[in-house]
């Protein structure tokens, strides 16, 4: 691989903690006990342990690996998906040109057996290996066209919420914003079969860390005139390690090995099953009966009164992972009477995180005062190190007296009842609660908590159904681009109505800079927009990830951001 020195050191800097995708970053489905509080570079199996195989291991005759999922994936479409239930299953099914190495952090050979990159940065020439799709047809670089076409495509139904992470091809913005109108004219071209030629915008020092992201996998040429390909497990066509082999609706899912996947003789399980289970209590009860392998994070939850339990009668299983994801509560800004700076602000001043964390989320998180978590490399170390969150601070007083500015300013003497939504989890309902409680007791403030199902969830979200509603986002590679970017006018993953053109020109501009000093004074100079000034969000802590993994369940890894990768997991007997 053939790379100019410049563009070396700068993913050398760049990717000090590593360039990794997410899983959603993404979306996460999970409750409160998993969350983000250090930096941790090694990907440990999920018992904490060693991920290699010792050479004395015997491996147990059903390679069958047991899991739950709190909420079904909304779409196995990669160009739709967008939350981390997606992404653990969407792994195991496909491959991108590159995969990360979780102990590393680096991107390594997938699809793409090798690569050169122009002297400036910008030209990447990617060479194919010889893989086929799960039906044998031969993986070709047409296959990476389609793909990307589908993501930009401004006509598709509904538009991909992640189209904005391939703005870094040259002309891909200006393809999905109509101003170019031939594909052709997208920094991407398949040479031949077997050679892929990828043209950027800018240089991107984490560009190779994207390409293993899912709205990059390929697919296969059936997609074409069938709009229902992704919802059946017969129409889905995949390259990776496993295939979806049983799917039912609500309940469960399964998928075998892909004994046609390139690199089947290092893929160990069977099967992997995984149960659809949205009850924390019931997830912990299978797993202490046998039936499941590995509880908690990111997939599952582990109930928040029970972790200082587990942690105690379990501790060879048991493992808190520092990961850098952020918990937050979201604003629609465009309705009345959250289209007031002031009001935003009050309820985020009002919130006592401390007191969150040690009596409800239970899961030794971190007290979030920013958008960008701990854990995300900066110019020089990490991004929060050198970026102080202290865009704010809780002040009870301070917070009632902005409210009642806010209030007169939208001719109101009192806030209508407030509606807090989130998705199906006991973790989020606890929390919910308490912070409505909170409100009350400080502002006087009623609040109304609304559960909904995951997909509905995530559909009010993205169509500014709601007054604020709980998320989780995990980056989808190491920097703090990935926290910043969702929140440009018309973004994909902006659901919040937020449409700040200084904000806007902020993150352009860091896009097409290589000065990382540069790169993170804008993003410093954003993040306080976004939250000190704004307040379009109200960040609430930073992830840990709490888990449970039996001792005989080995090379599962969870990378810096929380997210998992079962493709490599094995089980020895027991």
């Amino acid at each position: 691989m053939k790379k100019s020195k410049s563009l070396l050191l700068m993913i050398a800097i760049v990717l000090v903690i590593g360039t990794v995708l997410a899983g959603c970053g993404s979306n996460n489905a999970n409750n409160g006990n998993n969350a983000a509080a250090t930096n941790n570079a090694t990907a440990t199996d999920n018992a904490g342990t060693n991920t290699g195989n010792t050479g004395d291991e015997k491996l147990a005759a059903d390679q069958t690996l047991r899991i739950n999922l709190s909420a079904e994936p909304p779409t196995f479409d990669p160009a739709q998906a967008q939350d981390s239930q997606a992404n653990t299953v969407l792994k195991t099914m496909y491959e991108g040109l590159t995969r990360m190495n979780d102990e590393t952090g680096q991107a390594e050979p997938g699809i793409a057996e090798k690569w050169d990159v122009s002297a400036d940065g910008l030209v990447y020439t990617f060479h194919l290996r010889d893989a086929v799709w799960s039906n044998g047809d031969p993986v070709e670089a047409a296959d990476f066209v389609r793909a990307w076409k589908r993501v930009l495509d401004p006509n598709t139904d509904p538009t991909a919420p992640y189209a904005y992470q391939l703005y870094y091809l040259k002309n891909g913005e200006e393809y999905y914003t109509k101003k170019v109108t031939d594909f052709n004219e997208v920094g991407v071209k398949a040479v031949d079969a077997k050679t892929l030629e990828v043209t950027l915008k800018a240089p991107t020092p984490y560009f190779l860390g994207l390409l293993s992201f899912y709205t990059y996998y390929p697919v296969h040429k059936s997609v074409e005139g069938n709009a229902k390909w992704a919802t059946s497990k017969d129409t889905m066509i995949t390259n990776g390690a496993f295939t979806l082999t049983e799917w039912t609706t609500g309940q469960s899912l399964q998928v075998t090995k892909n004994e046609k996947y390139w690199d089947a003789a290092s893929i160990k399980l069977s099967k992997i099953d995984f149960s659809l289970v949205n009850s924390g209590a019931t997830e912990l009860l299978s797993y202490k009966n046998g039936e499941l392998d590995r509880a908690g994070g990111p997939t599952g939850e582990i109930p928040t009164d029970q972790i200082p339990i587990v942690s105690k009668e379990l501790p060879n299983e048991f493992v808190r992972k520092g990961i850098a994801s952020v918990y937050y509560y979201e604003f629609n800004i465009t309705e009345k009477p959250f289209d007031n700076a002031k009001i935003r602000k009050a309820l985020a001043m009002t919130v006592n995180r401390q007191v969150l964390i040690d009596n409800v989320t239970l899961g030794g998180q971190l007290p979030a005062y920013g958008f960008v978590p701990p854990g995300i490399a900066g110019a020089n170390g990490e991004y929060r190190t050198a970026v102080k969150d202290s865009y704010f601070t809780e002040d009870a007083e301070a917070a009632k007296a902005l409210l009642a500015e806010g209030l007169k300013e939208e001719g109101l003497d009192k806030l209508p009842t407030v509606t807090l939504s989130y998705n199906t989890s006991e973790g989020h309902k606890k929390i919910a609660l308490a912070i409505a409680d909170m409100w009350k007791n400080a502002l006087g403030i009623d609040v109304q908590t609304v559960n909904q199902e995951w997909a509905v969830f995530i559909e009010n979200r993205q169509n500014l159904n709601y007054q604020i509603a709980r998320a989780g986002w995990t980056a989808d590679y190491n920097d703090p681009m990935t926290f910043l970017d969702m929140w440009v006018t018309g973004g994909g993953n902006n659901d919040t109505g937020y449409a700040n053109p200084e904000y806007d020109k902020l993150i352009n501009e860091a896009k097409a800079s290589s000065d990382l000093a540069a790169r993170q004074e804008m993003f410093a100079k954003a993040e306080k927009m976004l939250i000190e000034d704004d307040m379009i969000l109200i960040p609430l802590y930073y992830y840990t990830n709490n888990s449970l993994t039996k001792e005989y369940l080995k090379g599962v890894t969870l990378d810096f951001s929380g997210a998992i990768d079962l493709t490599r997991g094995y089980l020895l007997e027991h």
